[in-house]
């Protein structure tokens, strides 16, 4: 998966200093021209797409591929528990990596930590692409698959550019909701990308050629695509017009510390906004194919195809809600979205268990709403964060609502149904909605009374 926003106090003349030091990447587009919200929004894309085709590439790898390659020893469900328990490695290594490269950023320049963040996210999926099975390399397969997904999960959080920060500074007043889905759409972008790869090779190898070598060529794919991101968001981050944005004060890191002592709430508060959409995320793409692998004969591939049509109608949702959130207001929008995710959540049970009609039923009508929702998600209420703590906080807040709302999704929701039953699934998307609602009405008591 899939970003997606959000460290001492800089002096002024340190700051100056510092990036005057280093004019090399700089030069990959100077240029003293004004920068549109568009051309922001462009990079913003860029990013994110390449950020949610890695974490989707892992994600369906998780639930097809690494059961029987890395834990042939175990039965399929306990398989897939052991693998979806690696995949939330990522989401603990995030914020650690967000602290990490930040302090790269303030010793360094923006340019050198995006660079080493997505060199170490370009070496772990390349080093997961070329890792031997259980068969050939026994326990150390697992134990380097570990390694590389936390590598994964650091990158992740140092990849952190300041785009969306940027965006919503610039944005005009009346477009913040249209210019804030733009970024989410990378979501959509990466999952259509990530699932058509994996539902060619289930379609045209066998099943043997598929766990023996096809599996690899997205991860191949994935570190092609880094490459390219890597460039495209430095074209941009490295011109003068961002340069001037950072001596401002604008967008610059403080450090973590700082930050929780006075803006805990802040973080805690946007972090749990988001969590019906973070919830309803990973339900309606990772976990359904564990579920479909575990207890149906239905072809892979063609339930692939239609999480690839409600990943379209996921794309409408976005695009949608920004025109919804500049006339009713984003976390109006939010909330009454977390009500339609809380209602929903009491359909999951009859519609996975219903056969083929139902589950696809489950399919277009969740990423419906996780359009709807997921293209205000990002950064709902970081606009509470005072300008100077806006770009760590950004990110940091979504580093938790990752990891409180999606990086143990599938874990949770295929533990609880295999044992318990399909409707603590459902439950476990209507917490997500509950503590949403109770957020967000959290934060509006607050603003009213800061007022």
């Amino acid at each position: 998966m899939a970003n997606t926003t959000s460290i001492s106090d800089v002096q002024a003349a340190g700051v100056h200093e510092h990036h005057q030091t280093s004019p090399g990447a700089r030069s990959i587009n100077a240029r003293d021209g004004h920068i549109s919200p568009g051309e922001i929004a462009i990079g913003v894309v860029i990013g994110r797409a390449s950020e949610y085709f890695d974490f989707f590439v892992y994600a369906i790898a998780s639930a097809l591929v690494f059961p029987s390659v890395f834990f042939p020893y175990e039965s399929r469900l306990d398989g897939t528990l052991y693998a979806f328990a690696i995949f939330a490695l990522a989401f603990i290594a995030r914020p650690i990596g967000t602290v990490a490269f930040m302090a790269v950023q303030h010793r360094f320049t923006r340019e050198a930590k995006l660079t080493l963040s997505l060199m170490v996210m370009g070496v772990s999926t390349a080093g997961i692409a070329f890792l031997p099975d259980y068969a050939s390399l026994g326990t150390w397969s697992i134990v380097l698959l570990s390694i590389f997904r936390i590598g994964q999960g650091i990158a992740q959080g140092g990849s952190w550019d300041g785009l969306p920060s940027l965006l919503a500074l610039n944005a005009p007043e009346h477009k913040r909701g249209w210019y804030a889905m733009l970024g989410q759409l990378g979501a959509p972008i990466g999952f259509i990308i990530a699932a058509g790869l994996f539902a060619y090779m289930l379609s045209t190898l066998t099943s043997l050629d598929f766990l023996d070598w096809g599996w690899r060529f997205p991860f191949y794919v994935a570190f092609a695509i880094n490459v390219v991101a890597l460039f495209a968001r430095l074209r941009l981050v490295t011109t003068h017009e961002y340069s001037h944005l950072l001596d401002e004060h604008q967008l610059d890191p403080v450090p973590v510390g700082e930050l929780m002592s006075s803006q805990s709430r802040n973080v805690i508060i946007g972090a749990l906004a988001a969590l019906a959409s973070y919830a309803l995320f990973h339900l309606v793409t990772v976990f359904p194919l564990s579920w479909i692998t575990l207890t149906s004969q239905r072809s892979l591939a063609g339930f692939l195809q239609v999480q690839m049509l409600g990943v379209c109608l996921m794309a409408l949702g976005i695009i949608i809600s920004g025109f919804v959130a500049d006339h009713v207001g984003r976390r109006r929008t939010l909330g009454t979205l977390a009500t339609m995710i809380g209602i929903f959540s009491l359909f999951v049970p009859f519609l996975i268990d219903g056969g083929e009609m139902g589950q696809d039923a489950f399919i277009l009508i969740g990423f419906s709403l996780l359009g709807l929702s997921y293209g205000q998600a990002a950064g709902a209420v970081t606009s509470n964060f005072p300008q100077k703590y806006r770009y760590t906080g950004a990110a940091l807040t979504s580093d938790v609502a990752w990891l409180v709302g999606a990086g143990f999704a599938p874990l949770v929701a295929l533990g609880v149904s295999s044992h318990f039953g399909l409707a603590y699934a459902g439950l476990y998307l209507l917490s997500g909605a509950v503590s949403s609602l109770a957020a967000l009405s959290i934060n509006r008591a607050w603003s009213i009374r800061d007022n």
